[in-house]
């Protein structure tokens, strides 16, 4: 499975929302990303058929270390763009916006070059 922006998303959803709840169900993704049941329900399974997600017996959701990878990756990218962009004067809100749209299409090489550059400031 080619993981995608969107996959992705999911993914740091689920580690975001393990942060801040404990436990995550499809339905607690469902509200934070603002799509219906069933389709995070379909994506849920693909996760799990490529071993990104497991269930537990009562429908909780975990990350394997392959899922969690991936959602670290994106989540630790997403917060340090955010922090670049409003330490340069954008808002907090078009920050996170646009820390979006970049963690999913920069390069590693370039994010690694401004997270150095970043952090050397």
């Amino acid at each position: 499975m080619v993981i995608r922006a969107s996959a992705e998303d999911y993914l740091e959803s689920i580690l975001v929302l393990r942060e801040k709840l404990g436990k995550v169900k499809s339905v607690d993704v469902a509200k934070f990303m603002g799509f219906t049941k069933p389709t995070i329900s379909i994506q849920m399974k693909q996760f799990r058929d490529n071993g990104y997600i497991i269930f537990d017996d009562k429908r909780y959701i975990y990350l394997t270390e392959k899922g969690e990878e991936i959602a670290r990756r994106i989540h630790d990218r997403h917060q340090l763009l955010i922090k670049i962009l409003m330490a340069i004067g954008v808002s907090e809100q078009q920050a996170y916006i646009d820390a979006c749209k970049v963690e999913h299409n920069i390069s590693e090489e370039t994010f690694e070059c401004i997270k150095a550059a970043f952090e050397k400031a």
